[in-house]
């Protein structure tokens, strides 16, 4: 059943949406703070923690990027708290006080875990692996875990909340200044922390390290707190329609897992869509883990430098979205922009392998700044064909599954990465070689993606998947 089947709902809410302002420009840029915020924790948790836990520390990378992907591992808890903020509301407000209190719990976290990651790297150089390096360990893992549920805790409400305050015509709009800014954050946290970390050198000791990292998760933990606040503050009394929409949230709404797989594999378009979806995330993925490491391995970066790599993706990225959503996608068309961006993902992988030979930095981050230009366009064109491939009927539940999806097929490659680089370091003693064999495995993953968005077919999506899936919610209401 989709709204139009409500009577006198729709005409009930069109009047009470027009007395109600129109969230304006100044107010979506101010929303997307929330996500620059987000951004700049990214890069502090992946882009400085994974270097430090792996190259500093010295754990195995299986072992640290395991830890690292718990973070995206309880994804699922996404659902719950859309689904809380949906029916209880917190000191009045249905997302904004969820925000306020995740963001908190995020900042508290942060702290928490680099405080337990000295006592691991402490315990593992005094006395190796034993119950108690093990015990810090696994106090590590959990706070990861819970890291990852506060992350969720802010970003889901937060993203519902985009669209309690929007109308269908400026709903892109929204989301656009919010995507932008969410990379613009990662591009502002790279700089901020490799000018914060600016005095470290590439073999400082683990006691300047300590005081300059310690230091850094008191600033940003609190800047994103401070931005979270601001971004929200008002905006859901002034500009929620939720009000008036909430009458029309029926079944298809509350997404649960056995939901969420059945809507992906509903017709043989979904299934290929679902296939392409997970090979496109371990292709782009796959090098987060060990990227900052190879800088500092075979480019001898220090680490608040090597932090700043993200800076070269993220302003690629931005590029590459504007770019091929004003040129590449009104022009080629949605498939063969996405088919486009991820030829050239491939190619970019080879040049930051090559690089390595190298030695220079310059040319890694010229490669990196490629590798983000190529895959704006590839996720550009991924998430327009997406919405070619959802039913109407079905789009909060087809597009929360889908973002479920990507949230758990990154945590996949976060893992691949880590344990493809430490079975590839026994193979090959030459650093170059083994970095090299991760970005390879992802360049494969890519081109099996861009190998089954062939096979892609929105005709015969629209012809018989959007029955397929009518049929699952169907058989939920029943």
């Amino acid at each position: 059943m989709n709204s139009s089947d409500l009577p006198n709902s729709q005409p009930a809410s069109s009047v009470y949406d027009e007395v109600l302002p129109r969230v304006d420009l100044l107010t979506m840029f101010r929303l997307g703070l929330f996500q620059v915020g987000l951004g700049m924790m990214s890069v502090l948790i992946f882009g400085v923690l994974n270097r430090v836990l792996i190259r500093e520390l010295g754990l195995p990378a299986t072992l640290g990027t395991i830890i690292l992907a718990f973070t995206l591992f309880v994804a699922p808890a996404r659902i719950w708290f859309g689904q809380m903020s949906d029916s209880k509301p917190l000191w009045g407000y249905h997302r904004t006080a969820y925000v306020w209190l995740g963001a908190a719990s995020l900042a508290i976290l942060s702290v928490l875990v680099v405080q337990v990651m000295w006592q691991v790297g402490d315990s593992l150089k005094a006395s190796g692996w034993t119950p108690q390096t093990y015990a810090w360990t696994g106090l590590l893992a959990l706070l990861f875990a819970l890291y990852g549920l506060a992350t969720s805790a802010c970003s889901t409400p937060f993203a519902t909340l985009l669209v309690d305050v929007s109308d269908e015509d400026n709903r892109s709009k929204l989301v656009g200044i919010d995507w932008s800014m969410l990379i613009g954050g990662t591009i502002v946290g790279a700089i901020t922390i490799g000018v914060l970390l600016k005095k470290l050198t590439l073999n400082a000791s683990i006691e300047l390290l300590q005081v300059q990292i310690n230091r850094l998760f008191l600033i940003v933990p609190l800047v994103m707190f401070g931005l979270a606040f601001v971004s929200t503050w008002g905006v859901e009394k002034k500009y929620s329609r939720y009000a008036s929409r909430s009458t029309l949230v029926n079944q298809e709404e509350k997404i649960t897992l056995n939901r969420a797989w059945r809507i992906l594999t509903a017709s043989r378009q979904t299934r290929l869509f679902f296939t392409f979806l997970v090979l496109m995330t371990l292709g782009l993925f796959m090098q987060d883990p060990i990227l900052e490491n190879y800088g500092g391995d075979v480019f001898n970066m220090e680490v608040g430098k090597t932090a700043t790599l993200n800076a070269f993706w993220g302003t690629g990225t931005l590029i590459g979205l504007s770019a091929a959503g004003f040129l590449l996608v009104p022009r080629l068309g949605k498939r063969k922009t996405t088919k486009l961006g991820g030829v050239l993902v491939i190619f970019s992988l080879v040049w930051v392998i090559l690089s390595g030979f190298t030695h220079d930095p310059k040319q890694l981050q010229i490669a990196l700044l490629f590798f983000g230009l190529v895959s704006g366009v590839l996720t550009t064109g991924a998430l327009t064909l997406m919405l070619d491939l959802t039913a109407a009927e079905t789009a909060g539940t087809f597009i929360g599954a889908w973002g479920l999806a990507q949230a758990l097929a990154k945590g996949v490659a976060t893992v691949t990465g880590g344990a493809v680089f430490d079975a590839a370091k026994r193979l090959f003693p030459n650093l170059v070689l083994a970095y090299g064999v991760v970005f390879v495995v992802q360049a494969i993953c890519m081109a099996l993606a861009v190998w089954f968005l062939t096979r892609v077919n929105v005709q015969e999506f629209r012809t018989n998947a959007k029955q397929a899936i009518a049929t699952v919610i169907q058989s939920d209401l029943d």
